[in-house]
């Protein structure tokens, strides 16, 4: 089932929009907080976008380029501000289509289908894993946090990838190693201690503090 996510402050478009999308049995999610678009696209991780241009707070040029920077995720414009300078704005900021208001809901759909038949048919679908503002994309192996990319190593990316898998359970060490031995490169307890703090301190670098914690004897746990 593909994830939509609707960024459109008319709760009766919205509305409309997703009741029909979900009628297609397409999982549908109409964003609540127009402050924090980012925040609930990286929560919902949807597979296509559709999003207005004018919003509160910041447009939807701008929370375009926002997700740009994360992901790869189609996005369709809707607006009735359709004029082609409009049009040639939503493209240029990262927009893959521009659908003009009032606009036939049966249009609509058939533009989302294709968009996700040619997104998605050959490429798979990719994961995004968010929690207190981190935001890890596994197509690109990025992680951002409030707009800034954060450089980690390959295993640096693979121990934050399995401790926000298992968000809200402590990992063992064990079960660690035996997840970065999968790699290419050879990890035994030592390297696992020193990569942990590395990432611990990435983290902290970017502003992010106590996000790893240590449970004696247990392993690691995201907080």
């Amino acid at each position: 089932m593909y994830r939509i996510l609707i960024v459109e402050d008319d709760r009766v478009i919205a509305e409309m929009v997703k009741k029909h999308m979900e009628s297609w049995g397409y999982e549908v999610r109409c964003v609540e907080d127009f402050k924090n678009v980012l925040g609930e696209f990286a929560a919902f991780s949807p597979q296509l976008v559709l999003l207005d241009i004018s919003l509160p707070f910041f447009n939807g040029y701008h929370w375009c380029s926002q997700i740009r920077q994360i992901s790869k995720t189609p996005v369709i414009f809707l607006s009735s501000a359709s004029d082609n300078m409009n049009i040639v704005m939503a493209i240029n900021m990262g927009g893959d289509d521009f659908v003009a208001k009032p606009f036939d809901l049966n249009v609509l759909m058939a533009k989302v289908q294709a968009m996700l038949r040619r997104t998605y048919d050959f490429g798979g679908q990719t994961g995004i894993f968010e929690h207190r503002g981190v935001i890890l994309n596994l197509s690109d192996t990025s992680v951002y946090y409030e707009g800034h990319k954060v450089e980690l190593t390959k295993n640096e990316f693979k121990i934050l990838q399995i401790l926000m898998e298992q968000k809200g359970s402590v990992v063992s060490r064990d079960r660690l190693m035996t997840r970065l031995w999968e790699t290419d490169s050879y990890v035994d307890d030592n390297t696992l201690t020193v990569n942990v703090t590395r990432l611990r301190k990435r983290l902290e670098e970017a502003g992010v503090r106590d996000f790893i914690v240590t449970k004696k004897g247990m392993g690691y746990l995201i907080g």
